[in-house]
């Protein structure tokens, strides 16, 4: 395990933001860390990451005691935060070999890793524009850059595309899709719930404090329900007729049946139907989403 934590608990003043934390995750592995704000997500990469002491319980970072190891924790990991952490005034490359240059590198080998970087993340063209000139997406992902200047063996993203658009957040997780083929373990905390989907192996769903769900995306979806098939029709009567007919529950005018999502469960229930001389207006098939997660988990553990 890359990160290890056990009883781990924070308080700002009479408000205890993390309650116990337990927490593992697999070296070469994507977790995604979602909660509500609040929940104490930033609150655990900010201990993670040894910006924030804990106040109780422990916690290992490859290898490494957050609290008695920081130095070398600090060592093996690289963090990028919820605001892209760049000097607006220097230029893309001025940034990367300024944080070359103070994680140990010669002048030389600080430009050539600053131009491997660049060209990695797209941003050649536009090495020697000043950042402020430059738009979100790009100083997000110069940010990303400088956390990977000393390849890190973890590294923390923290919101890491919070504000950027469509296109330069589909442009981020390639980006960072490439940095797990690349063999680093990624710790990732979003509001997104898509993001979660796409780049987690592993989700963990964190509110007032403490773990309420641990999985990978696909077994949270299936602890809050099945597929469904979701049926309209002209009125109520209607839906209460094919409710009497598939078992399903009725809601004014549509209906919601459990399904196994085959087109055979499809078909049947359609023919049952027009047995029964009822005709649904449409047909649907839904599956929970994590959004459906997310919902169900924080308001049980409110």
């Amino acid at each position: 395990m890359i990160v290890e934590t056990e009883g781990l608990t924070k308080r700002y003043g009479s408000t205890t933001v993390l309650n116990g934390l337990d927490l593992k995750v697999a070296e070469g592995s994507v977790l995604a860390l979602l909660g509500p704000n609040g929940a104490g997500k930033t609150t655990t990469i900010r201990i993670l990451s040894t910006l924030t002491r804990p106040d109780g319980g422990t916690a290992q970072v490859c290898g490494f005691d957050v609290v008695r190891e920081a130095a070398a924790v600090r060592g093996a990991i690289s963090l990028t935060g919820q605001y892209a952490a760049v000097d607006e005034e220097q230029t893309g490359r001025e940034n990367l070999v300024m944080i070359a240059r103070l994680r140990g590198f010669a002048r030389p080998v600080a430009r050539t890793r600053a131009l491997e970087l660049l060209e990695r993340f797209g941003l050649a063209d536009a090495a020697d524009r000043r950042v402020r000139t430059c738009s979100g997406g790009m100083r997000r992902r110069l940010d990303l850059a400088m956390s990977l200047v000393a390849p890190p063996r973890l590294l923390f993203l923290d919101e890491p595309t919070t504000g950027l658009d469509p296109v330069s957040r589909s442009t981020m997780w390639d980006a960072i899709g490439d940095l797990v083929r690349d063999g680093v373990t990624i710790f990732l905390t979003t509001q997104y719930l898509e993001e979660a989907d796409r780049l987690a192996d592993r989700i963990v769903v964190l509110n007032n404090g403490g773990v309420v769900a641990d999985g990978t995306a696909d077994a949270l979806k299936n602890s809050v329900g099945g597929t469904r098939l979701d049926l309209t029709f002209s009125c109520a009567g209607d839906a209460l007729r094919a409710q009497a007919v598939t078992g399903g529950v009725a809601d004014g005018v549509t209906l919601s049946v459990p399904s196994d999502g085959s087109a055979v469960h499809l078909h049947r229930v359609l023919d049952d139907l027009l047995t029964a001389q009822v005709g649904a207006l449409r047909v649907s098939t839904h599956r929970p989403t994590l959004d459906d997660v997310f919902t169900s988990l924080t308001a049980v553990a409110a």
